[in-house]
């Protein structure tokens, strides 16, 4: 299995206060897609705990998530919030801009699997200002 370059990620899943919590992200695999010359495919697991956000970030993939415990409210530029429970799914293009990544519980953490068609060795996440 391949190292992935995570710290991308957990920089977008860092919340704005210095006590704030953090997201736990953890890598699956990778894969270079042999019908899909130049891309690959990253499977992880990220860990919201109570509260969690993520500033504006986009990944330059296309990104599937499936919510696999409590819930996550995402939004995309442009687009309507959603807030996703249990077996729900949401779709990010390469063109995206995610403006929300929040877990609204107070008291429970939300974990997502997150399934990504990449550039071969492109980051997982980039800083949106």
């Amino acid at each position: 299995m391949k190292m992935l370059p995570m710290v991308g990620l957990m920089v977008a899943f860092a919340a704005h206060g210095a006590d704030a919590p953090v997201a736990s992200v953890v890598p699956l695999m990778t894969k270079p897609l042999a019908a899909v010359a130049g891309k690959e495919a990253t499977m992880l697991t990220v860990e919201l705990p109570p509260g969690a956000a993520s500033p504006p970030h986009r990944h330059n993939a296309e990104t599937f998530v499936y919510v696999l415990e409590g819930s996550i409210v995402m939004q995309v530029k442009g687009g309507e919030e959603q807030t996703l429970q249990v077996g729900q799914t949401f779709h990010e293009s390469p063109s995206d801009i995610h403006t929300v990544s929040r877990n609204p519980s107070r008291t429970h953490p939300a974990k997502i699997l997150v399934v990504m068609v990449k550039e071969i060795g492109a980051p997982i996440t980039l800083p949106v200002k």
